[in-house]
C-alpha cells in the first residue's frame, strides 16, 4: 500500500475509525457539506487478520490487529448491537433516554442497510423470560432483558467493509497506519480552542510528524485509546473526571449449562450487589457457542475477551463477569490501576492469559494443565496458561466475583461448578470521563470526544449513536 499523503487541512478531523468515528463520518457524508479526514492507527478492514488463526498462538502484532483498524475492536468482537438505552454506558444521563432510544433505532437501520441480520434476539418466549427473572430475583440479582441484534464476528467484518468502501467512495480521507501524537490547542481572547492535531505515519519507525488543521476535531479512539486520551486531558487541561473502573474475569462453561438462557435471551444481562462490599457486579458480552480470545494493548498488556461467530460454533459459552469500583479522592488514576493489575496477571502467565477452575479458587489452589485435560469444559483459548488468578486479582474484586458467580448459579444451575473456567484479566479501559455538554462540546472549543474513550459509552451501539448525533450536530 502506497504511503498516504497527510492533508494540511480538513473541515472535520476524526481521530479513530471505531464505531463512533465511523458513524460521525457517515452522518457528515450524508450532509455533504464538509471535508472529512479520519486518522486510524490500524489497518483497513480487508487487511485485518489475526495471525493466531493460522499459527495457533499470539505473535504480538503492533498494534494488535484485533483491537485496532477500521471498526476498532468491534470488527473482531462478537458483533452484538444492544437495542435498549438501558445497556451500554451512561449516555442517557448526558442527553436523555428518549433521544438515545430514538437514535438507537436510526443507527440500527443503518446497520441493516449495510447488511446486518434482520433477526433480533430476545423478543420471544415471554413466559420463559419471566421464569428466568423470578430465579434472578430470588438470587438477589436483576435481569436486564435487552433485545440484541447479533452481527457475528465474521459478518461484522463484512458489514464494516461495506461501510469503509462507502466512506471512501464518498470522498472521506482515511489515513490508515497513522497515529495522532498530540492535539493543537491554542488560546486567544475568546478562550481555549482546538485547531487540529499532529499526525504521523506509524509504519516502521514512523514518519515525520505533520500538523493537520481542522475546523472541528473529534476524538473517538475507543477503549484502546482511553489511556492516551486521559493523558491529553491532563496535559491540555481538558475537563475530565475519574469514572468507575471495570475489572473481572471471563467465564467459560459448557453450552448445556447455558442452554435455557441462550435459547430464550441469547444474552442474559444480570446485575447484582453481593456482600460484603455491595459493589456492582454484572455479566457482559455473552457468547453462546463462542470462543475466548486474547487482545493486546500498548506496553504488551494482554487482556481476555470473547468472540461469537454466526457460522462457526464451539461447545462452550463464555461471558464476562465485571466488578465496578468507584475510587475516591485522592486517587484519580483508575486506568493505571487496572493496567498494573493486568500486568501482574500477565507476569504470572508468562505473557499469556491466565485460566483457573472455579473449584480450585474455592479450594485455594492453582490449576494445572493435566487437570484441564480431564475436564468437561475444554478451553477455547488453548494457549491460556493454567495458574492462580487470586495471586494477582485484588481481594475486593475477587470476593465480588466469587459471590456473584454463586448467585448466578441459582439462576443458571451449574454455572458455579468446580470445572467452570475463569480467564483473567478482563479489563475495560473507559474510566476517564470527559466533561461535555449535551451536544458533546468539551471545555476546549471545537473539540469533541466520542465513544468508549470518552467514558460515556460501552459497546458498539452506544458508540454508534454518539457518532451519528455528533455528525448531525456539528456546525
Amino acid at each position: 500500500m502506497a504511503e498516504q499523503v497527510i492533508p494540511t487541512s480538513t473541515d472535520v478531523l476524526i481521530i479513530g475509525a471505531g464505531p463512533a468515528g465511523i458513524f460521525c463520518a457517515l452522518a457528515l457524508v450524508k450532509r455533504g457539506d464538509r471535508s472529512v479526514t479520519i486518522v486510524e492507527k490500524g489497518l483497513p478492514i480487508e487487511r485485518r487478520s489475526c495471525p493466531k488463526e493460522q499459527i495457533g498462538h499470539c505473535v504480538g502484532c503492533q498494534p494488535c490487529r484485533i483491537t485496532t483498524g477500521f471498526s476498532g475492536a468491534g470488527a473482531f468482537s462478537d458483533g452484538k448491537l444492544s437495542l435498549s438505552y438501558e445497556v451500554g454506558g451512561d449516555l442517557p444521563e448526558l442527553i436523555g433516554a428518549d433521544l438515545v432510544q430514538r437514535t438507537i433505532a436510526r443507527a440500527d437501520q443503518i446497520y441493516l442497510d449495510f447488511g446486518a441480520d434482520p433477526h433480533v434476539e430476545g423478543l420471544e418466549h415471554p413466559e420463559e423470560i419471566a421464569a428466568i427473572r423470578r430465579r434472578a430475583i430470588k438470587a438477589g440479582l436483576k435481569l436486564v432483558d435487552c433485545p440484541i441484534r447479533h452481527l457475528g464476528t465474521e459478518r461484522a467484518q463484512q458489514i464494516y467493509g461495506r461501510i469503509e468502501q462507502h466512506l471512501l467512495d464518498a470522498g472521506v480521507t482515511i489515513l490508515f497506519e497513522h497515529e495522532c501524537l498530540d492535539l493543537l490547542i491554542e488560546e486567544d481572547a475568546g478562550g481555549t480552542r482546538c485547531t487540529g492535531a499532529v499526525v504521523r505515519s506509524s509504519r516502521g519507525k514512523g514518519g515525520t510528524p505533520q500538523e493537520v488543521r481542522a475546523q472541528e476535531v473529534v476524538v473517538a479512539t475507543g477503549r484502546r485509546g482511553a489511556s492516551w486520551l486521559a493523558g491529553l486531558c491532563e496535559e491540555h487541561g481538558i475537563a475530565h473526571e475519574s469514572g468507575p473502573m471495570d475489572m473481572g474475569v471471563r467465564v467459560e462453561v459448557r453450552n448445556e449449562v447455558m442452554d435455557d438462557v441462550n435459547n430464550v435471551l441469547y444474552e442474559s444481562k444480570l446485575v447484582g450487589y453481593p456482600n460484603p462490599f455491595r459493589d456492582k457486579v454484572r455479566t457482559f458480552c455473552q457468547n453462546p457457542g463462542g470462543f475466548v480470545s486474547q487482545e493486546n494493548y500498548d506496553e504488551g498488556l494482554a487482556v481476555v475477551n470473547g468472540h461469537s461467530y454466526k457460522d462457526r460454533k464451539s461447545p462452550n459459552t463464555n461471558l464476562a463477569v465485571l466488578c465496578t469500583q468507584h475510587f475516591r479522592e485522592p486517587f484519580d488514576r483508575p486506568i493505571d490501576y487496572a493496567q498494573r493489575v493486568g500486568t501482574l496477571m500477565n507476569m504470572l502467565g508468562s505473557g499469556h492469559i491466565l485460566v483457573q477452575r472455579f473449584g480450585d479458587i474455592l479450594d485455594g489452589k492453582r490449576t494445572w494443565r493435566e487437570e484441564l485435560s480431564r475436564s468437561n469444559v475444554v478451553p477455547t483459548l488453548p494457549d491460556a496458561e493454567p495458574g492462580d488468578i487470586t495471586s494477582a486479582m485484588p481481594y475486593r474484586a475477587m470476593t465480588d466475583i466469587v459471590e456473584f458467580i454463586k448467585a448466578v448459579d441459582q439462576v443458571v444451575p451449574g454455572f458455579a461448578s468446580e470445572e467452570t473456567l475463569l480467564y483473567a484479566p478482563e479489563l475495560k479501559f473507559y474510566s476517564n470521563r470527559v466533561r461535555m455538554d449535551e451536544r458533546f462540546d468539551t471545555s476546549v472549543a471545537r473539540l469533541h470526544c466520542l465513544g468508549d474513550s470518552s467514558g460515556w459509552t460501552r459497546g458498539l451501539m452506544m458508540a454508534s449513536v454518539m457518532g451519528l448525533l455528533m455528525g448531525e450536530w456539528l456546525d
